[in-house]
């Protein structure tokens, strides 16, 4: 099929007709710059300045410490995003190198492929192939497990992976993501990555229909029957407790290790040397969070439309000088950047993952 042929160029897919996805496919994919790097959350830690680790945000600049539950769009100003009537929060763990001497240093983002000059950031999709119900306002959920030590056991259906490039321009991206046995893994890689790493997180397609959040932020929403699908496989059957099938939410975020392929700057033992802002060295706590934030029902017209791509009929764009502007003042005053003794925040369990 056509636009499996397109999935395949793993997120490099380019704007097509604005109506009519080739299959009936829905894929929204767009950048939004980075607004802050900040030790807020206000999912997992509402509240609290600072919260635990370092996380890097994009969307709406209605983000704050603590987010009632409510229609966000209204509250915010303007967004990061390329589509102008999303305010919406994605923001997930930064990413840090560790250097021989034991001192860190924080990888920054690039633009992804077929993107275009954002300031960072995340590339964001979201994804249908049958009728699906957007999201309602004050819908909130996480991806993820940001304790996780191990592999989840999904094999190529896991929900989160990291893409390492051998060379620039997004050498050897031809498989859809997490999908390259080669290039693609579930924890860190292991060897240098010149050209960058890019990060997905793959979010549940299946909503209970009552619930706008759930303690753990998890339990309102469930994978098809049968588990998790890879991304872009969205046509799996919901299972009773979770009957109302919502758009399959998708982050690549591109790390620029370009300036850390150096093996001699790695640790003195050999081992690879990131470590997510959590202070995980595994890379298996990866996790994203999501606060739903568009304008009225415009990502609902969206998903009806077919749309494909950075566009679509009747909805704005910005171009990123625009979006590139919006930006947040950090809460914590600290220094995230710059070789650092510590992580920011670190308070170490025996385990090295950050309270």
């Amino acid at each position: 099929m056509f636009w499996v042929s397109l999935l395949a160029l793993g997120a490099t897919v380019q704007a097509v007709p604005q109506r009519g996805g080739a299959g009936g496919l829905s894929m929204l994919r767009f950048g939004c710059a980075q607004s802050v790097i900040d030790r807020i959350d206000p999912l997992v830690d509402p509240g609290k300045i600072p919260s635990p680790h370092v996380h890097q945000v994009v969307g709406g600049n209605a983000f704050n410490a603590s987010m009632a539950s409510t229609d966000v769009s209204n509250l915010a100003s303007c967004t990061t995003c390329t589509f102008a009537e999303d305010f919406s929060n994605y923001w997930t763990a930064a990413v840090y190198f560790r250097a021989r001497n034991g001192s860190y240093k924080r990888v920054p983002q690039m633009p992804n492929q077929q993107i275009g000059n954002a300031d960072g950031g995340v590339t964001v999709y979201y994804t249908a192939t049958e009728k699906v119900t957007a999201f309602k306002p004050g819908f909130r959920m996480f991806s993820g497990d940001a304790m996780r030590q191990k592999s989840a056991g999904l094999g190529r259906n896991m929900q989160s992976c990291y893409r390492c490039f051998p060379g620039p321009n997004f050498q050897a991206n031809t498989q859809s993501p997490c999908m390259d046995p080669k290039i693609d893994s579930e924890d860190f890689p292991k060897t240098p990555c010149p050209g960058g790493i890019r990060s997905s997180v793959i979010f549940p397609i299946c909503w209970d229909g009552k619930n706008l959040d759930s303690p753990n932020h998890i339990d309102h929403v469930s994978p098809p029957v049968g588990g998790p699908a890879s991304f872009a496989v969205v046509n799996g059957k919901c299972p009773a407790s979770h009957p109302v099938k919502i758009p399959q939410v998708h982050y690549e975020i591109v790390w620029d290790t370009r300036m850390f392929a150096n093996k001699a700057d790695w640790p003195e033992d050999g081992s690879q040397p990131l470590v997510l802002s959590n202070g995980d060295t595994t890379g298996y706590s990866q996790h994203g969070d999501y606060v739903f934030g568009w304008k009225g029902d415009s990502l609902q017209k969206a998903m009806d439309g077919k749309c494909f791509g950075p566009s679509c009929n009747g909805l704005k764009t910005q171009a990123f000088p625009a979006a590139n502007k919006c930006t947040l003042k950090s809460q914590v005053s600290e220094n995230m950047d710059g070789w650092l003794d510590k992580l920011p925040g670190q308070g170490m369990s025996m385990s090295g993952m950050v309270f």
